[in-house]
């Protein structure tokens, strides 16, 4: 509300503190809350009024029911001036049509595109994109530096086996959609290595790999807690954390596992992971890659001795790691997932499976 300099009038009826031509709903509101009698004989009336109108603040004794009345004329001073000359109204624009959305497969090369990916998280489900060949590939790579370090000797074996748990830790919180996470990765890491030190210390006994998983689960609690983080987030990255750390720990198993197992267990699952990677439909493609699993276990078991019982042992191997790699392929699915959790998971899984069915079996 503006003040109005004393232009020496008289009384209260010269003065419009509305406009006269801008706001007439305003000073008729005012009006019929406050009539003003003009048959009063003070002299002093009308300054009185004006004063009143020219303080810095408004008067609280006011009636009620005019400062109601006047607050009402206040959120219709906004409207545009009624009298002559008001200004047309300035018609809105046109809404602009949204352009359809256009769909296509992953890319890495700046297109603007939606994903399909990204598409099925908009629309609540979870997109499945499996790895793929050159994954696949990596994954058998691994898996036969494995079989032949596991050949050697226990302390060749540690080399392959360290990028495996390095990769499981990096790619399970990207699977997971949190990136970057460098105090979780580096936490699940630190628990590999110290399982592989207690395994090595302990004779390669299995209960190195289940203590240092409580050790390491109690840690990242104590991390979690230290976060300042929403209570939601600090749950989802407790969850992340042990997982990563558990998968990292548990793939020590191919320290504590017969060196023959390693060796048979590791090529069925190079053989199977190359026959999911094969352009057939999904339950074709799971069959045939459990039956490459089995004859790449068969093969192995008869080159080491095993026999028969390789080929066991490769099917459940090979079980294992096609668990691994349908996880890879699930919620957050990119290239960089692919190329972490998609080529170390199924080896990462597959260990637990070795070990027992290589106690069992050898």
């Amino acid at each position: 509300m503006t003040n109005q300099p004393y232009d020496g009038y008289d009384g209260y009826d010269g003065y419009d503190p509305y406009g006269q031509q801008g706001y007439p709903q305003g000073q008729q509101a005012y009006q019929q809350g406050h009539q003003v009698d003009h048959g009063y004989d003070d002299p002093y009336a009308g300054q009185q009024y004006t004063q009143q109108w020219q303080g810095q603040t408004w008067e609280t004794q006011t009636q009620s029911s005019v400062s109601a009345q006047v607050t009402a004329a206040e959120e219709t001073a906004y409207l545009p001036p009624q009298g002559y000359g008001a200004a047309s109204p300035t018609p809105a624009p046109a809404p602009t049509p949204a352009s359809a959305a256009e769909y296509g497969p992953a890319t890495v090369a700046g297109n603007p595109r939606v994903t399909d990916a990204q598409r099925a998280r908009a629309e609540g489900r979870s997109p499945i994109i499996e790895p793929g060949m050159q994954p696949a590939a990596l994954t058998a790579l691994l898996g036969l530096l494995l079989a032949g370090a596991a050949a050697v000797g226990t302390y060749a074996l540690l080399v392959p086996l360290v990028v495996l748990q390095a990769v499981t830790a990096a790619g399970w919180f990207r699977l997971n959609g949190m990136w970057p996470a460098r105090q979780g990765i580096a936490l699940g890491f630190a628990g590999a290595l110290a399982a592989d030190a207690a395994l090595l210390v302990s004779d390669r006994s299995p209960s190195a790999i289940l203590g240092t998983l409580g050790v390491w689960v109690l840690l990242a609690l104590v991390l979690q807690l230290r976060s300042h983080a929403d209570p939601d987030e600090r749950m989802y990255g407790l969850m992340a954390t042990v997982a990563a750390s558990a998968l990292a720990i548990v793939a020590g198993g191919y320290l504590a596992a017969e060196a023959d197992a390693v060796t048979v267990g590791a090529i069925a699952v190079a053989v199977a992971v190359l026959a999911r990677a094969l352009p057939l439909p999904t339950s074709a493609s799971v069959v045939v890659a459990l039956l490459a699993g089995a004859g790449g276990g068969a093969a192995a078991g008869s080159l080491t001795g095993l026999g028969t019982s390789g080929a066991l042992l490769g099917a459940g191997a090979a079980a294992c790691a096609l668990i691994g790699h349908r996880v890879a392929s699930y919620d957050y699915p990119s290239r960089f997932v692919h190329f972490t959790a998609g080529v170390s998971l199924p080896l990462s899984a597959a260990a637990p499976a070795i070990y027992v069915l290589g106690r069992a079996l050898v």
